[in-house]
């Protein structure tokens, strides 16, 4: 027996992300040999890195022997050991641009495909004793979504000899049901963040530490998901300097290695949110993306240690926040409420930076999603001049001058248990707006907020 092909190839199919490949398959007298499955040189020509788990074989003793069509929630590359198939594929993907697309391809030992997910799989053995076989990256579960398209959509080279009763009944394509898209997952659910996600991301699923907690094992069906956002955070920074500290770590901090093990392992995407207690607030200027690391306090320690947690998942967004504002108790409803008491604060006005509203760090994390930006960390606040807390108070207040600016270290003197805060959380933001993504100017923002309270 002498080579099928020369070298591996690759073509693409009607079918969306339905691959084929044609392998180098060596014979002499003893009989063949080939590389049926081989990462590296295949996901450099264009294979997803799907992380099989599992090898299949189906032995199909007569020919005309019929399976499918069956769509399931994982990736398979399917391929022949012994002699030939007629393989089958309908796109039942919800969405998907291919929909209702049929390929066909004779499959012998030199022919492998690569089948994704959601992608309708059926095949006929055109010789006895065909051994067919696929690699998948999930295990069977009962609980799994599963989607099936009749036979009979298919002209099948040989008449059908066997065939399963269940696979006589499946669907015909117009009452076919599509399989739904991978989901994404959102942890902190009722956090503010986790409320502004809902309007970007309403078919996600949120979960609250009720559902899932992120700092135990983390037992799911992860193949069903495409990505993780972790909005969920301690953020008591005073508590987590004393009796709140193990509580910091163990969410801000163990919960993101966690959650970074299983992207990992899953190859999923995992955006965490970070924060500019991260930096020591010393820089003259603005915090860049890569500037290192110098937390002042346990908060701020426990949050760049889940920075670097999330970094070590190969597809990841660090998003560096500052100043959040969203539902809930925030800066400037605790402002709005004071001046409507008639009570005048003193605020730090050593403290600079810009407000980040959810509503903004929510659309931009979508942005980086859905365009697929570079994997890294990127800072996410409003745009505009920085300022101080006592500048924002004064814009809140209908009398400015009810508010008196004080320094960090007069307005901590007496406040024991405080965490030091970083003086300066000016964040710069041209990597995120190279990636296509500015948010508006926070003063607007807080005008319209304040319109709305």
């Amino acid at each position: 027996m002498t080579s099928f092909n020369k070298e591996l190839t690759l073509r693409d199919t009607a079918i969306e992300g339905l691959l084929i490949f044609d392998f180098p398959v060596h014979g002499d007298n003893r009989g063949w040999f080939k590389e049926n499955w081989q990462r590296n040189k295949m996901t450099s020509m264009g294979l997803p890195d799907f992380g099989p788990v599992q090898n299949n074989m189906s032995f199909n003793a007569t020919a005309g022997t019929t399976r499918g069509l069956h769509a399931e929630p994982w990736d398979k590359f399917v391929s022949v050991g012994t002699g030939r198939v007629f393989g089958a594929w309908c796109d039942l993907r919800e969405g998907s641009p291919t929909f209702g697309a049929v390929v066909t391809q004779e499959i012998t030992p030199d022919v492998g495909v690569y089948v994704p997910r959601g992608v309708a799989n059926g095949f006929q053995a055109l010789e006895d004793n065909t051994l067919y076989t696929y690699l998948v990256n999930d295990h069977w579960s009962p609980n799994a979504h599963y989607a099936n398209v009749n036979l009979d959509m298919i002209d099948w080279p040989l008449p059908i000899t066997e065939i399963s009763d269940k696979d006589k009944n499946h669907p015909a394509l117009i009452d076919a049901s599509p399989l739904p898209s991978r989901k994404v997952l959102i942890t902190g659910a009722a956090g503010q963040l986790g409320t502004a996600l809902r309007a970007v991301f309403p078919t996600a699923e949120f979960v609250g530490r009720e559902e899932l907690d992120i700092t135990g094992p983390l037992d799911r069906p992860w193949k069903q998901y495409s990505a993780i956002i972790n909005a969920a955070a301690y953020t008591a920074v005073d508590k987590a300097e004393d009796d709140g500290r193990a509580a910091a770590w163990a969410i801000n901090a163990q919960a993101v290695a966690n959650l970074a093990t299983v992207a990992r392992e899953n190859n999923l995407t995992l955006v965490h949110i970070s924060s500019d207690y991260v930096f020591d607030g010393t820089a003259n200027g603005e915090y860049t993306e890569d500037a290192p690391l110098s937390p002042l306090s346990v908060y701020g320690q426990t949050k760049a240690a889940g920075d670097i947690a999330a970094s070590t998942a190969p597809r990841h967004y660090v998003v560096r926040t500052s100043w959040v504002i969203g539902e809930g108790n925030n800066f400037v409803r605790t402002m709005k409420s004071l001046d409507e008491r008639g009570i005048k604060p003193s605020v730090v006005d050593d403290q600079i930076g810009r407000l980040s509203f959810t509503e903004d760090i929510a659309a931009g994390i979508k942005h980086l999603l859905d365009t697929q930006a570079p994997f890294g960390t990127y800072n996410l606040s409003n745009s505009g001049a920085p300022a101080s807390w006592a500048d924002i108070a004064r814009m809140i207040f209908r009398n400015p001058e009810d508010v008196t600016g004080v320094s960090t270290a007069e307005y901590f003197v007496d406040k024991q248990g405080a965490a030091p805060r970083p003086l300066n959380s000016r964040l710069d933001l041209s990597k995120l707006s190279a990636a296509g993504f500015t948010a508006p100017d926070w003063r607007d923002r807080l005008a319209d907020y304040l319109k709305e309270l």
